[in-house]
């Protein structure tokens, strides 16, 4: 079986069309019904809702949980309004976010590990599980999940959904879209960083 990946050479929002775009083809090419997205602030969410006005794909929007910061950013219209079209919304508890409750071991180990792919990727992970936890999507479906970097997507993945107590069932089966890297995320190193000491004189 061969397939195509598409890499962007940088990470955010600017590839948001393109990705919701290659969602959309792979979900058809593969008879997927749901994508399952993540939008913060809710601008994501309705331009794929726009988007996907009059396909057979139904959207299931991730939010950041109630309290994860000071107030909820996810427009309420726009829930009612997704509602409405029949696509659901759901705030759920963030898997890879307990370290308030768990403490820093399993959830960060995973996160991490999926950072490595791209921030994307992680997410991708986590707001399936959530969705599955929820009964947004059912164990064993194939979904879409579409993900990006700080704001809007730049990731896509086609995986087969399972709960968290279920982790070993989950699988990322294609990988649609994502940025090579996601550096330009993080902050600059410090200066000389990677550079060996002066030796003493």
């Amino acid at each position: 079986m061969e397939e195509k990946i598409t890499y962007f050479e940088t990470s955010g929002a600017e590839h948001t069309g393109e990705t919701l775009r290659l969602a959309a083809e792979r979900a058809e090419a593969r008879g997927i019904k749901t994508i399952v997205l993540a939008s913060t602030r809710g601008e994501t969410a309705r331009m794929a809702m726009e988007r996907y006005e009059g396909k057979d794909i139904k959207l299931v929007v991730v939010p950041h949980q109630y309290g994860f910061i000071a107030e909820q950013r996810f427009p309420p219209e726009l829930k009612a309004e997704l509602e409405k079209k029949g696509h659901r919304v759901h705030f759920g508890t963030m898997l890879f976010h307990t370290d308030n409750f768990y403490g820093e071991k399993a959830p960060t180990i995973i996160a991490n590990t999926f950072r490595v792919f791209c921030q994307g990727m992680k997410v991708c992970a986590e707001i399936i599980l959530m969705a599955a936890d929820a009964g947004c999507v059912a164990i064993g479906e194939q979904v879409i999940a579409v993900t990006g970097t700080g704001r809007g997507a730049d990731t896509a993945v086609v995986a087969t959904a399972s709960t968290s107590t279920k982790f070993s069932d989950f699988h990322i089966t294609e990988i649609i879209c994502k940025p090579l890297q996601t550096r330009n995320m993080l902050p600059p190193p410090p200066p000389n960083a990677g550079n060996p000491p002066p030796p003493p004189r």
